[in-house]
């Protein structure tokens, strides 16, 4: 994991905490300026993706270490597919953006895992910059009930007060060369959005 793809943006943070909204409003953001950008998210829309969130929704039933199986060979298509893999959309100069990457792996499947069985399996490259939206438990919490819809596999307070820990250790050993930047998540979208926008400008990613 000590490769950097630059140009590559990652945002994390434990379910509720806004990575879909940042990363939409940063695609929009691109939009606007004309740089050209690549919006993808994790697990992936391709067929390990999908079966990956089929049981996330608890239509499949897995064992925690095959579920972990299927998010890294989920992401190594992610990454490597020939026709619509990341890889190749840096190469052909794109920025991409992306709802998640291998932290959520390693916070979330480690807590039934291991940290080290699933460090094993996420031998990837790190991303230029990691946006991690911090949003306390308890609200994490009230914004995913207020969907109405039935909970998801990980969606308890319990189990996303262990991935919160998990995640502040992930961060405290990241390689060189890789840009990680905290951002409250209790805060307005619209602030979030403006403050990495601020953070890639700074950097020269975005005008």
């Amino acid at each position: 994991m000590n490769t950097v793809l630059h140009n590559f943006i990652v945002f994390e943070g434990l379910d509720g905490a806004g990575t879909t909204t940042q990363m939409k409003l940063l695609a929009e953001t691109c939009d606007r300026q004309e740089r050209s950008c690549h919006a993808t998210f994790e697990p992936t829309s391709n067929p390990i993706g999908r079966l990956v969130r089929s049981v996330l929704q608890k239509q499949v039933v897995t064992t925690p270490l095959a579920l972990a199986m299927l998010y890294a060979a989920d992401r190594e298509d992610h990454l490597n597919n020939p026709v619509t893999g990341i890889v190749g959309k840096l190469e052909a100069g794109q920025l991409v953006i992306s709802d998640r990457y291998l932290y959520s792996s390693l916070a979330y499947q480690s807590v039934e895992c291991g940290f080290e069985r699933i460090q094993q399996l996420n031998q990837f490259p790190a991303p230029r910059f990691i946006f991690y939206i911090d949003t306390p438990v308890e609200e994490c919490m009230r914004r995913i009930e207020s969907r109405g819809s039935e909970l998801e596999l990980f969606e308890r307070r319990d189990f996303l007060l262990t991935v919160r820990s998990n995640y502040e250790r992930i961060f405290s050993e990241l390689p060189g060369g890789v840009r990680f930047v905290r951002l409250d998540g209790t805060l307005a979208r619209e602030t979030i959005a403006r403050q990495v926008a601020e953070v890639l400008r700074n950097d020269g990613i975005l005008d």
